[in-house]
């Protein structure tokens, strides 16, 4: 994690990281001002902290209450040595805890993440650079080698695509950083990256090893790089809404025809059939929400057909919408990057088919698993630690490329169904372990749903986003029968050679024309990488067709605007705006981030925001009580928020308690509100309800994006991406 910084008065230091600021001062005895800890303090703090951490995980995965444990640290200092001290951790359990338990609370403080670290040693590095930017790879992983590291489906050595997309990363700007890494069985690697500027721009990857894993974030990060992924949803700012292209210099703008009608010029009659089959799709429902410019039309992205090699043009909306991250990847070569995008697909869709269908699939014979032990090992290791392992055949009687990998969890009776594909048996069989594992600890198998006989819960369609987001979704009961509903089948679609690749992405893009499918690919090669993203209409979507009628993003363009500018608004035009908001039929405890695509800091109440609180905060500025009441007592009764914002409410509903009864007067009770809420707040909730405080909490904002400095990291990473187009474009950027 990169941590910046900044030399403030005296001796007050202020370090940031993510979205967070932690000054640090000297005591008054050491000419500080004694304004905050100092950083051996922290340090002190932060082993405490970690200890009582994993405490606290340890029990909430138990059931365990934690209010009568207590934790303390004391360090002993060596007298002749300073540097020398012990950490002493006591900690206070109930009497009704029981031994075992005791023994495993004990056992989670030895695994604090500081601890470790401190004992390990870490080293220490100092050196003057000429730009604290520069070098910004070096430490993706130090000491790679010069080795040739070759594994199936990729058309260079690991070595030397970890060096290519790294420095191609380090061109654009980006400063990359390995957050985690976990490797809790044999042969199972994962690992979280991510931009330092704009944490929000991430990726995991996974391999049977660290090379193989980070060469999997790697390509990944690129992949998303190119298609815009990690800005999906989001406003980009005014500057790249009248900038010469939005997404991508070859994009093309349409305006919607008479009565809203769709442009002629997107899609094709194919396509028209599976995104409008009843002819309700109108032009306004695909307006981009990026760049919410309307005024210059529908923003249309150039895809080839497949079957012919003519260019259709999609609505950049339609894309954002649908089909999330699903069949897009970058690759050493066009043809390992097509085999990445089109196993990704079958790999979704066939998991759609068998979860939906609750399809009961064979097990793979332990003779064949003999055949792969370094993926035999993981399975093992996983067993050992108590959790069942079942390895199934996904291929739908050989028909796909597609293996699964089901772990049962009896401590919690959840289940985790991993999907993995591949033209070679043996690489999607490896995919399918190391995604089971990806980013997960032991103790993370504990949050994994149970399964169940309702088929309902296993169809409805948010079921398969949770599956696709996180594999995270429900599994039928009916999926574990030992009658199957296919036989075993050891299928291979793998080719041989120096052509492997192509000949292989040749087999699987013959196999959506067999099922009669259209495909539709994009190829990017501006920022330096090959990446692809590949389209199946009717087949690769992520979330439902009607969802571009019914849920679409750019929903966002109806409140963005007004809600950034909520406090120059006057009274018609707050009246205006809520009562779109009450007639939008939007789930009131939705967050206003989601709405409207900005990523706020989440430590700050506009982080929090609901539809509900909005609402009920423009209610009060237009001096409507009664409706703000209503709201104050959903919000106190439902709403999750902060501790210091549910008192603000608290405190506030009893103000409009007594400013509705004509019988009660506020001097009455003032006093002891105010002692009860304290001075500040009080003064906040009475400067709320007659006027002089409006939208409390809520710093004020515009379509300029001032303060939201979490949103405008992502803008600058993106605004890399942009020039970066720009300048293969030959155009200005």
């Amino acid at each position: 994690m990169e941590i910046k910084v900044n030399f403030l008065d005296n001796l007050r230091l202020e370090a940031k990281f993510d979205d967070f600021t932690v000054v640090a001062d000297q005591p008054i005895r050491y000419k500080g001002d004694g304004s905050a800890p100092g950083p051996f303090d922290y340090f002190l703090a932060s082993s405490a902290l970690c200890a009582a951490y994993f405490v606290k995980l340890y029990c909430q995965t138990r059931g365990i209450p934690t209010e009568n444990i207590r934790l303390s640290q004391n360090n002993i200092v060596d007298p002749e040595n300073r540097y020398k001290q012990i950490f002493k951790i006591q900690v206070e359990l109930p009497a009704d805890i029981s031994d075992k338990d005791r023994q495993g609370i004990l056992r989670s403080i030895d695994r604090c993440t500081v601890k470790k670290v401190v004992q390990t040693g870490p080293e220490f590095v100092i050196e003057q650079v000429e730009s604290l930017d520069a070098d910004a790879q070096a430490l993706l992983l130090p000491n790679i080698g010069s080795q040739a590291t070759h594994i199936l489906g990729k058309d260079l050595p690991l070595e030397q695509t970890i060096a290519n997309l790294s420095g191609l990363l380090a061109g654009l700007g980006m400063k990359i950083e390995i957050a985690s890494w976990r490797n809790i069985v044999p042969n199972v690697w994962s690992l979280h990256l991510r931009d330092a500027h704009s944490p929000l721009c991430f990726t995991n990857g996974k391999g049977a090893t660290k090379e193989s894993a980070l060469a999997s974030a790697l390509g990944e990060f690129l992949e998303r790089l190119n298609f815009n992924f990690f800005y999906n949803d989001q406003y980009w700012g005014e500057d790249i809404a009248n900038a010469a292209f939005v997404h991508y210099p070859e994009e093309r703008w349409f305006k919607p025809g008479r009565k809203d009608a769709l442009p002629a010029e997107i899609l094709d009659d194919y396509c028209l059939s599976i995104y409008n089959p009843e002819g309700e799709l109108r032009g306004s429902h695909l307006y981009d929400t990026n760049s919410g410019n309307v005024e210059r039309g529908i923003c249309s992205l150039p895809y080839v057909r497949q079957s012919d090699g003519e260019v259709v043009y999609f609505p950049s909306n339609l894309i954002e919408n649908l089909y999330l991250s699903n069949g897009m990847a970058a690759g050493n070569t066009l043809a390992e990057a097509q085999v990445q995008c089109l196993s990704e697909i079958f790999e979704r869709a066939v998991k759609r088919e068998i979860i939906e269908g609750e399809i009961a699939l064979p097990d793979v014979p332990h003779e064949v698993l003999a055949k792969y032990p370094g993926i035999l090992a993981g399975i093992q290791g996983l067993e050992e630690q108590g959790f069942p392992v079942l390895v199934k055949d996904a291929s739908l009687g050989g028909q796909f490329p597609v293996m699964c990998v089901t772990l049962m969890n009896p401590r919690t009776g959840g289940i985790f169904a991993s999907f993995g594909a591949h033209p070679c048996f043996e690489v999607a069989l490896e995919r399918s372990l190391t995604e089971l594992l990806q980013g997960r600890s032991f103790e993370g198998l504990n949050d994994l749903p149970q399964p169940t006989f309702e088929s309902q819960a296993v169809t409805e369609p948010n079921n398969y986003v949770e599956h696709f987001i996180d594999s995270s979704g429900v599994v039928s009961w009916r999926f574990f029968s030992a009658k199957a509903d296919y036989e075993f089948v050891e299928w291979d679609f793998a080719a041989e050679g120096p052509n492997a690749n192509a000949e292989e992405a040749a087999t699987l893009f013959g196999i959506l024309e067999e099922m009669g499918k259209e495909v539709y690919m994009m190829v990017r090669e501006d920022l330096g990488a090959t990446a692809c993203r590949i389209l199946v209409p009717g087949y690769s979507e992520v979330y439902p067709v009607d969802d571009l009628i019914w849920d679409n993003t750019n929903k966002a363009l109806f409140f963005r605007e007004d809600i950034l500018n909520l406090h120059s608004l006057d009274d018609d035009s707050l009246q205006a705006l809520v009562e779109r908001l009450e007639d939008s039929e939007l789930d009131d405890y939705s967050d206003i981030a989601t709405l409207i695509g900005i990523d706020f800091d989440d430590n700050t109440a506009w982080g929090q925001l609901t539809i509900m609180e909005l609402k009920l905060l423009i209610y009060l500025a237009l001096q409507r009580f009664e409706e703000a009441k209503d709201l104050v007592e959903a919000f106190l009764q439902y709403n999750d928020n902060t501790v210091e914002r549910g008192l603000f409410y608290q405190a506030l509903n009893a103000v409009l308690e007594v400013h509705l009864d004509d019988e009660l007067e506020l001097a009455d009770f003032e006093a002891n509100f105010r002692r009860m809420f304290g001075d500040p707040r009080m003064d906040a909730v009475i400067g709320s309800v007659d006027g002089s405080v409006r939208f409390y909490g809520l710093t004020p904002t515009s379509m300029k994006l001032e303060g939201l400095d979490r949103h405008l990291r992502l803008i600058d990473s993106f605004k890399k991406l942009h020039g970066a187009r720009a300048r293969a474009a030959g155009l200005a950027g």
